[in-house]
């Protein structure tokens, strides 16, 4: 796990509360955005996007971690910052669901790297390695 100086933090944290803006959860009316950072500086960001069918809906983190798959990123990730709440007001903090955990861990495995995961609330912000939020995980290691 990379420690992030103040700024970068900083800078990590509003991009995952900007990219909450663009959520689109017209039937939960809980609004996620999540920013990811590499090794390089780069950031890319994600919203969770709802369906009608509820099991088709996209969390932010597997959005953000497949446009970076599809920017070519293999790796290199370093830190997940996830900000939520109902309809753009933040509560408790959010940490990914288990789903978006292997996401993100698939990600980071691709570059052996352990990503401090971020989850930030009004009042409270929780952190821990991804390690800590998918022990004993499966990735690309176990297959093949």
């Amino acid at each position: 796990m990379t420690p992030l100086d103040p700024a970068t933090r900083a800078a990590l944290e509003a991009a995952a509360r900007a990219a909450r803006d663009g959520a689109y959860a017209p039937y939960s009316r809980f609004t996620v955005g999540a920013a990811l950072l590499f090794r390089d500086g780069a950031m890319v960001t994600g919203a969770n996007v709802e369906n009608a069918s509820y099991g088709l809906s996209l969390c932010a983190e597997t959005v953000a971690a497949s446009l970076a798959m599809n920017q070519g990123r293999r790796g290199g990730l370093i830190a997940v910052a996830v900000a939520g709440g109902m309809v753009h007001t933040e509560g408790l903090p959010v940490t990914p669901c288990g789903r978006c955990r292997q996401v993100l861990f698939e990600l980071a495995s691709l570059g052996h790297t352990d990503p401090l995961v971020i989850g930030l609330g009004a009042f409270e912000t929780v952190e821990m390695p991804l390690s800590a939020l998918l022990p004993h995980a499966f990735g690309p290691g176990h297959v093949g």
